[in-house]
């Protein structure tokens, strides 16, 4: 009698001094509607630790066609056709103290309120963190390991975009008639982890009311080669290029090797060469904030962006 009175004690402790498992249920019920779905909603903060939300906002500031290149990075539950995810919260375990994993339930949901019959139910798990007395959520599907390494990776491309770029610009544009701006358009090839194949363009512009005019521009393509500082910057050493004229067919070939019937089927895409760069251009004026809504090249009509 006196051991079961004693675990009788005990168990009420536990549940004046800890949560129960009602009540952990319904807070990761109600973390649930925070779950990134195509956005990071304003109030996840208030319902996320700090790092996990640090990397998911860090996320969604990224350019989206590059998040959208792993779609993933956008919903962690639902897709796209105009579903909603509906949450069940199957049961919590603790793991310590401050640590618990719910496992949950996602059906997708329409928007007349009804269910797809053949429609999976999908297993998840939710992590939830213990601060400053609230629970929180603190990773999901493992998908926070995820997001760093991407951001990671993206960070890598965007530092080998950017000297790219600025070889482009100082040493190639330099070579042009100026304008106020000059902007290249990049379709990377391949990528090693020194060498890069790519179709370059240089574009120069000056800005004439929303416009801006194509000064003087023109196509450069090639292999660069790429050092690394030990301080994590990027730089172009070398660049050899195709040649022009008679030579050109023979140096693309030598120069692109394996990667020349890719280069060329989009070297020879105007589509998909004016798109690369009506896409690259809408980063730039973004990036930086210029009030601009055309580029039109001379004797052409404006191409809105």
């Amino acid at each position: 009698m006196r051991q079961i009175t004693f675990f009788c004690f005990a168990a009420l402790l536990l549940t004046c001094c800890g949560d129960s498992e009602q009540q952990l249920r319904e807070r990761a019920g109600l973390l649930c509607q925070y779950v990134p779905d195509h956005e990071l909603r304003e109030q996840a903060k208030d319902y996320m630790t700090a790092d996990f939300y640090a990397v998911l906002d860090t996320m969604f500031h990224m350019p989206s066609h590059e998040a959208m290149d792993h779609e993933w990075l956008y919903y962690f539950v639902t897709g796209n056709g105009g579903s909603i995810a509906d949450f069940e919260v199957q049961g919590v375990e603790m793991t310590d103290k401050t640590h618990a994993i719910a496992t949950v339930l996602v059906r997708q949901q329409w928007e007349d309120g009804s269910f797809d019959a053949g429609n999976d139910v999908e297993q998840h798990r939710l992590y939830m963190e213990k601060v400053g007395g609230k629970w929180l959520m603190s990773d999901f599907d493992e998908h926070k390991a995820d997001c760093i390494r991407h951001i990671a990776i993206n960070r890598r491309e965007q530092a080998v975009r950017q000297a790219v770029s600025d070889y482009l610009v100082q040493q190639i544009g330099a070579r042009y008639l100026q304008g106020q701006l000059c902007v290249p358009a990049m379709t990377i090839i391949n990528e090693e982890d020194t060498c890069l194949w790519g179709d370059f363009w240089i574009f120069w512009y000056n800005i004439s009311g929303d416009t801006l005019k194509t000064v003087s521009g023109g196509n450069h393509t090639g292999k660069m080669t790429l050092r690394h500082t030990d301080d994590g910057a990027v730089y172009v050493s070398h660049f050899e290029s195709t040649e022009d004229g008679a030579g050109y067919d023979a140096s693309a070939r030598r120069i692109f090797g394996e990667y020349y019937d890719e280069y060329q089927a989009l070297h020879a895409n105007e589509t998909v060469r004016e798109a690369v760069r009506r896409e690259q251009l809408e980063q730039y004026v973004r990036d930086n904030k210029y009030d601009v809504h055309y580029y039109q090249d001379y004797g052409w009509p404006a191409q809105e962006l």
